[in-house]
């Protein structure tokens, strides 16, 4: 595919997340609440969905845009030592609920990103959240997987495409945290 019909591909999923605007609204201010409410964001996944996890948890947590109050966000694909004891002693399965079941409380807000929606460890957390007491968020491609049935709300982003899923996903990720932000700095 030429560097032209790959722009085109890409302007047409994320111009195909318009329908998702108002899920997306109720998102941000489930993500307020939360924060409010003196409760965490957990972000989780597997390859460029683990990079995205870190990713977001750094711009709520350092900044987005604006000088403001950190907040609690926290990417559970970054401590080598408890992923790779963990894989190593359990398996890779129970990689994110492990670390759930340690730091998650009611009332927190778990961020289960899966292009596939159906990676067997995002699926273990999204059991796990839910029986926490947490508000899981599966983030998907167009199908949702088994992880739209796991999860309490599930945004599914139009495309087949893994590419093209996480350029959507980096992109809703980023519009929220600009949403967050502006309510925290009037911006």
């Amino acid at each position: 595919m030429d560097f032209a019909a790959t722009l085109a591909a890409h302007a047409g999923v994320i111009s195909g997340l318009l329908p998702l605007a108002a899920q997306l609204e109720a998102l941000a201010a489930r993500m307020r609440t939360t924060l409010d409410a003196g409760g965490r964001i957990f972000w989780l996944g597997n390859g460029g969905s683990a990079a995205d996890s870190q990713h977001l948890a750094a711009e709520l947590v350092v900044r987005y845009r604006y000088d403001r109050r950190a907040l609690a966000s926290i990417a559970l694909t970054t401590d080598t030592s408890i992923l790779t004891a963990h894989a190593n002693d359990f398996g890779f399965e129970t990689v994110f609920s492990r670390q759930l079941e340690a730091l998650a409380r009611p009332g927190d807000l778990v961020m289960a990103i899966s292009t596939s929606g159906t990676s067997p460890n995002v699926l273990a957390a999204a059991r796990s959240a839910r029986a926490l007491g947490c508000w899981c968020v599966g983030w998907t491609g167009q199908s949702g997987g088994t992880l739209a049935e796991l999860a309490d709300e599930c945004l599914r982003v139009p495309s087949t495409v893994t590419a093209r899923i996480q350029e959507a996903h980096i992109l809703i990720g980023h519009w929220l945290c600009e949403r967050i932000e502006a309510g925290l700095t009037g911006g």
